[in-house]
């Protein structure tokens, strides 16, 4: 039997475990283990605790596991899982041990293991369910398995999971009379079973179980009723999901009914006012559904979904394109203009729809307020009207009318009042005509008038940006960096045009320069690449792949293609944070939204060109595996050199003389602080192992390691065609046909006409000619290949001709 006296450590290693207080955690689990009788403990030393106190609710795990689990806390991974295993071996019917290496599994992101190491955990402990110790940690296995499936997107084995929990919460906690003081005190989690249980059904689209299962809670929080005040928010987020499921299920009628009825009880009301018009308009009430969004304008007159909202309620269809229609517009915006005389949504909106002279009325009006206020994005506000050729010559027309006039007379064309502009006016017609001329390829005229304002304003911070950008498009991307280091000078505080200025000279290929550049804004004694990747500033790193790859550092730009992907992946991990948090706190709409946009999360831009970057740079090194000797600087001579690269190396190598000396600088300074308290010490937390760009460099399998960051592109579905181009040169080198050709239907889809997808297809037609294939292969070839290009007929003569031999 285990010694009484080892129980108090048992309590507390535990708290250890809980407070992060780890070497304190080990001391105990030591002098536990320094037992010869205990060395080799697994789960059978609780008996004395459990007899003497048999309503102890939380139960204390083993202590091989739990010194494996402490260890694993503090960053020893191998001997962690060495105990655990110790464990596991002593006593492999221990659901302890199995659930602390679920733990471990999960901790090393290998959730599959850690979610079969938790059922191995239930498996065992589920005839044990009378013990209150047992039942405890049996819950907290459940709630952990349920987090791991929810993570996973395994709703089913989720719902499962809460079902179980939702049965434990509600009628097998009847039957168990000395455990019903501890149910009552677990309210938090009694209502996260009920809620959690209901969200499952509803992300699997039972919409009827998960109505039923509000409505089942909602009665017992009546019952159990809290003040009103503490009851307020939570329960008004309550009520919104609850109209939310009834919207998705389309019973709409139920859905207003319900929110008519929650209406007082409801905090949100901006939520409150958009869900009703939604559910108005979806039921045809749309009279209705006006007056709410006219209550929303008045609320914030800038939103523009709302005017396009109540223009549907209005029957103002943008799709019929007669006069009524658009004399009806015409009236509502001037209705509106009137009605919200500071907002420029209802001036700005009709020059979408409207054309010619009245096209030039609005307009006219619309710029000359802008002008006279000196707002620089005017041309951001009008550049969607450049979609329509027409209107992009009357644009054209009109700056230049005001460029003449302002320019002789000091005032706008026709003006009836005698009213002089002020100087500044001009300047900025000056810079939208730069701007315009930019926008349609003509940068001489765009310089022209750039010139023209510098000459007015010399120093204005606009004009030097407006420049970089012209010579940007132009592709002078090393004198773009120069006028934007200029524009930066004029005004260092401004954190904006720091990173501009940083991405222009990235795009330069001076990654060093940009570097510090951004080392202006990042904290002080660390180095601007370390503190930008802990921001998760991923354009830079982008940009910074982007300019490696230029210069074939191919290490380095897979390094930070590698630092973009981790960061999608800590985007991803931080929903752990979040499924118990909010279900706590029953924002319950907003999470539920969350969960659908982590599930598109790779579709963002910063990942799909960190992704094109890195399939590019595997596919080279499977066709040329990289040669450390044939990539050294020292092989090329100077004479083989260009004066710019001469230049460029010579930074190049005075840049890391400087990061070597900051680096040194850095280990001074922390060797001169004062010594970390030895709580800090013990609780600081493991950190992730560095990227290497030498090794990414050399990966023996790089067709693998361009297919993870292609897979995440191809589930998603995406509409960028370098996706599907990419996708096609990985599968050819890995003769996948059927991949090959579902890349060439979805780039084909996309933009048919494209010239690198008549390259891939030619090179799917050499491969078809010149590999044999199945005749029930080849038929389903075949088939689908008709569909993306028609001269298919050679090689079906050359697989039949195969086929018949």
């Amino acid at each position: 039997m285990f010694p009484f006296f080892k129980a108090a450590h048992v309590f507390h290693y535990k708290k250890c475990y809980e407070r992060k207080e780890y070497k304190s955690g080990l001391k105990f689990a030591k002098q536990i283990l320094s037992n010869p009788k205990c060395v080799e403990h697994g789960g059978k030393m609780f008996e004395v605790i459990y007899c003497f106190r048999t309503y102890i609710s939380n139960v204390i795990e083993e202590t091989l596991a739990m010194k494996g689990l402490i260890l694993n806390c503090m960053g020893k991974k191998d001997e962690a899982y060495d105990y655990v295993k110790r464990g596991l071996k002593n006593d492999v019917r221990s659901h302890v041990c199995w659930h602390v290496y679920g733990l471990l599994q999960r901790s090393d992101k290998k959730y599959d293991e850690a979610i079969k190491a938790y059922r191995n955990a239930l498996k065992i402990d589920k005839h044990c369910l009378i013990k209150t110790r047992v039942l405890q940690e049996n819950l907290q296995i459940l709630r952990d398995l349920s987090l791991l499936q929810l993570q996973m997107r395994d709703l089913d084995g989720y719902k499962v999971c809460y079902t179980f929990l939702q049965f434990l919460n509600s009628e097998f906690y009847r039957l168990l009379k000395q455990t019903r003081y501890l149910l009552f005190s677990l309210r938090p989690v009694q209502r996260a079973s009920w809620i959690t249980f209901a969200m499952a059904n509803h992300l699997l689209r039972n919409y009827d179980t998960a109505l039923k299962l509000v409505d089942e809670y909602r009665l017992q929080q009546q019952v159990r009723s809290k003040p009103a005040k503490a009851l307020d928010y939570e329960h008004s987020e309550l009520l919104l999901y609850h109209v939310m499921i009834y919207r998705e299920a389309k019973r709409y009628q139920e859905a207003y009914d319900k929110l008519v009825d929650y209406e007082k009880h409801i905090v949100d009301k901006v939520s409150l006012l958009e869900t009703k018009a939604e559910l108005l308009i979806s039921l045809d009430r749309k009279t209705e559904a006006a007056s709410m969004y006219g209550t929303l304008l008045d609320r914030n007159s800038e939103n523009l979904y709302y005017y396009e909202k109540l223009e549907e309620c209005l029957d103002h269809s943008p799709s019929v394109d007669n006069d009524k229609i658009l004399s009806k517009r015409l009236k509502f915006y001037e209705e509106m203009c009137r009605k919200y005389p500071r907002s420029l949504a209802p001036k700005r909106l009709p020059l979408s729809f409207t054309h010619g002279a009245s096209f030039v009325s609005i307009l006219n009006q619309y710029a000359k307020s802008m002008l006279r206020k000196g707002v620089p994005p005017l041309f951001v506000s009008l550049r969607s009207l450049y979609k329509d050729a027409g209107k992009i010559s009357l644009i054209e027309k009109l700056f230049l009318s005001y460029g003449e006039s302002l320019e002789k007379t000091s005032r706008f064309p026709d003006e009836k009042v005698s009213q002089i502009e002020t100087p500044t006016t001009l300047l900025w017609v000056y810079y939208f005509l730069a701007l315009h001329y930019d926008y349609l390829k003509n940068y001489e005229k765009a310089l022209q008038y750039l010139d023209k304002a510098s000459q007015h304003t010399p120093t204005l911070i606009e004009i030097s940006t407006a420049k970089a950008k012209v010579y940007k498009h132009s592709g002078d991307f090393k004198e773009a960096a120069r006028l934007m280091d200029e524009a930066q000078s004029l005004d260092t505080a401004d954190r904006y045009v720091n990173s501009k200025c940083a991405k222009y000279m990235l795009k330069a290929g001076l990654v060093s320069e940009a570097e510090q550049m951004c080392g202006k804004f990042t904290r002080e004694g660390s180095s601007p690449t370390d503190n930008l990747n802990e921001m998760q500033c991923m354009w830079f790193e982008t940009e910074c792949a982007l300019a490696y790859f230029s210069q074939n550092k191919l290490g380095d730009a897979l390094k930070k293609c590698h630092e973009v992907e981790r960061h999608f992946v800590d985007i991803i991990e931080d929903q752990f944070d979040f499924h118990t948090y909010c279900v706590r706190r029953m924002t319950l709409c907003a999470y539920i939204r969350m969960l659908r946009l982590e599930d598109t999360l790779r579709k963002h831009r910063w990942y799909f060109k960190a992704a094109r970057v890195a399939i590019k740079i595997y596919l080279r090194l499977h066709e040329k595996p990289f040669d450390e000797n044939e990539n050294a600087d020292d092989s090329i001579t100077n004479e083989q050199m260009s004066s710019e690269a001469r230049k460029q190396r010579r930074k190049d190598k005075k840049q890391q003389v400087r990061n070597e000396h900051n680096k040194n600088l850095k280990e001074t300074t922390i060797q001169h602080k004062p010594p970390a308290k030895k709580e800090d010490q013990e609780n600081e937390e493991p950190r992730k192992e560095p990227l290497d760009a030498k090794i990414l460099v050399k990966t023996l399998t790089p067709l693998d390691d361009a297919l993870k960051f292609l897979k995440p592109l191809l589930q998603l579905n995406s509409r960028e065609i370098d996706t599907y181009l990419l996708g096609f040169e990985v599968f050819y080198r890995r003769n996948k046909l059927l991949m090959m050709l579902h890349c060439l239907k979805k780039a084909a889809e996309i933009d048919a006409n494209n010239r690198a997808l008549a390259d891939c297809k030619e090179k799917f037609k050499s491969y078809m000619n010149t590999n044999r294939l199945n005749a029930s292969m080849l038929e389903l070839v075949v088939e689908e290949t008709n569909s993306v290009f028609l001269d298919v007929e050679n090689c079906r003569k050359f697989n039949n001709s195969d086929v018949r031999r």
